[in-house]
């Protein structure tokens, strides 16, 4: 037992203690506000008129909390069809939050995301212990305060609860009667309130800040990019310093949506802690400005126009589309006036609106002269917070000869009248094409989503026919998905997480991509998506909760996608490509 003291001190564990009642007695009504895996901030009466609720408190590593998540994700499951909703509070601290929803999604997918940043919920509830959990009345009052049972405890466990806390309380709940036993001991980390960054006079926005904006955030925040303003200079860096504080302490900036626990990807974006802490210094520090020597050189700035630099071949819609000022645009099809007379091969493509307020979204796909758009062909995409293709050296996509390329072009009203013209961009090999890409689409087109459902499961897959080389991962959802897991069952029988986007977000979709050469799949494996949708009033951005909702075009249906970027392992075509034209010489 002494021996193992330190090893329970150590982890942040103490022996177990009852909730002061005193404090936040029994019957409390809990309407402390809580943020939720959209960065919204949220209250339990936005849930609706439920039975009952069940909230648990987690971290990412309290042990305790890990012992207990498929508990929960079993009680989330059998009482669901009852109208109990089941929240996972996550109060760490130090923990990431894209991580923190995406255990969430990967352990408990049946239950509601919220994070509890500044512990406000937690203090309401009159918890201050991981692994808590609390059942509250369909009025938001606590009715139990406890366990969820007493198998595991800091030292040890047993073989079976003697006595299951939660559901018996959640039972008594829902029958309307008192709780037999309405508080319980509690075994689970001490939370820990969020330390605060002092302000620091001595960070300067010249030697410490200004290059942290540089590498994380100009790419966007600069004139034409992505983001609302341009962060380029000083001063419009104080104009906006606390809500660069809060972003990046929610880690809503810079925009990254897979989580960390599954998979490595060289596009990867985000502020370490060093770079988060150091910002936070210098906006609580008065904002110093520091020695003007030491600022960086100014980012370069992109050339207007196409980023994938100059194209060989640029195609251009014939005539611009012309929009309303208000109301819904359907998908507008057309068809780029040049058809490819050859097999011609290609090493970067862009999709690129000469106005970007008014084309949410465009798919590129290569079509049989005479035919529609179909996704079949698909290539590329432009969509909110992605990237142009750009493929690495020896490696092209491959337009048919007799082919030409299709547009599928969502756009969206903004209250006045608008013009646009789209252009694609295409960039010809300049060394031997050794390796095809090819595109693997997973996809399911007749699902259903029935009105109220907080995570409805959609899941599709498919099998690789050869030795593959991945090069990334996209996927797409509309308004209602909520999270997407990408899984890969290799021919042996092991299964690996290939990505978990837990929080996906519609307005801001972004590949997911390999270091080049490092991920391979053997033939045979078969690639599964298993997303998540939301369907309920909870859902902010829902536009329909009463509808039934199945797969379709508009941004008001659904989709399920998931596209793999692959190549054939041992292939060598050894193409010797024409950079002036993409077509093979000789």
């Amino acid at each position: 037992m002494r021996a193992l003291l330190p090893f329970v001190l150590a982890a942040g564990l103490a022996p177990a203690v009852a909730q002061n009642p005193a404090a936040v007695p029994l019957g409390s009504v809990v309407a402390a506000p809580f943020t939720d895996l959209r960065w919204q901030t949220r209250s339990l009466r936005e849930l609706g008129d439920r039975p009952a609720t069940v909230v648990f408190f987690t971290t990412l590593e309290c042990p305790l909390v890990q012992r207990y998540l498929p508990r929960l994700s079993d009680l989330a499951r059998d009482y669901a069809s009852q109208g109990v909703v089941t929240l996972l509070m996550n109060v760490g601290p130090g923990d990431g939050f894209v991580d923190a929803v995406g255990q969430v999604a990967d352990q408990v997918p049946q239950a509601v995301f919220g994070k509890d940043f500044e512990l406000a919920f937690a203090r309401a509830c009159g918890v201050d212990r991981t692994a808590a959990a609390l059942v509250l009345d369909h009025e938001g009052r606590i009715a139990y305060r406890g366990r969820v049972d007493d198998q595991y405890g800091y030292t040890g466990s047993r073989q079976r609860p003697t006595r299951d806390d939660l559901r018996l309380a959640l039972d008594d709940v829902l029958a309307g009667r008192p709780v037999v036993v309405a508080e319980t001991m509690i075994s689970g980390c001490k939370i820990t309130p969020p330390a605060a960054v002092a302000g620091d006079a001595s960070v300067t926005y010249t030697r410490d800040v200004a290059p942290i904006l540089q590498r994380h955030c100009t790419p966007c925040h600069r004139p034409g990019g992505e983001a609302p303003f341009a962060l380029l200079d000083e001063a419009a860096v104080e104009k906006h310093a606390e809500m660069i504080a809060e972003t990046v302490v929610q880690g809503r900036m810079p925009p990254w949506y897979a989580s960390s626990a599954h998979g490595a990807f060289a596009n990867h974006r985000g502020l370490g802690p060093a770079e988060r802490d150091t910002v936070l210094a210098w906006v609580r520090g008065g904002m110093v400005s520091g020695d003007p020597q030491h600022l960086p050189p100014p980012p370069p700035v992109p050339p207007p126009g196409f980023r994938i630099g100059e194209p060989d071949l640029v195609l251009s819609l014939k005539a611009p589309v012309r929009l309303p000022a208000d109301g819904i645009v359907p998908y507008q099809y057309f068809i780029l006036p040049h058809r490819f007379e050859q097999d011609t091969w290609v090493e970067a493509i862009e999709i690129l609106p000469d106005n970007k307020r008014v084309l949410h979204h465009c798919n590129l796909a290569r079509v049989k002269w005479g035919e529609k758009f179909s996704q079949q062909g698909f290539i590329t995409g432009y969509v909110p917070g992605g990237d142009p293709m750009v493929l690495d050296a020896g490696s092209a996509i491959r337009i048919p000869a007799g082919t030409v390329l299709a547009l599928q072009a969502h756009y969206v009203t903004t209250g006045q009248p608008e013009v646009d013209r789209i252009r694609v961009g295409l960039r010809f090999p300049r060394q031997p094409v050794q390796k095809e890409v090819k595109i693997a689409i997973v996809a399911d087109f007749k699902f259903e989503i029935p009105p109220g459902a907080m995570a409805q499961r959609v899941a599709a897959s498919r099998t690789l026919p050869e030795d593959a080389v991945g090069i990334g991962m996209f996927v797409h959802m509309h308004l209602r998905g909520r999270d997407m897991k990408v899984l890969a069952e290799l021919p042996g029988g092991d299964q690996e997480t290939l990505l978990l986007v837990p929080n996906y977000n519609f307005d801001w979709q972004q590949s997911y991509r390999w270091a080049p050469g490092s991920r391979t799949f053997a033939k045979g494996t078969r690639l599964e998506a298993i997303a998540h949708f939301d369907n309920s009033k909870w859902n902010p951005f829902n536009p329909e909760p009463e509808a039934t909702v199945r797969f379709g075009l508009e941004t008001t249906d659904e989709m399920m996608y998931l596209f793999l970027f692959w190549m054939a392992q041992h292939e060598q075509l050894g193409l010797d490509v024409d950079p002036a034209t993409g077509t093979v010489r000789g």
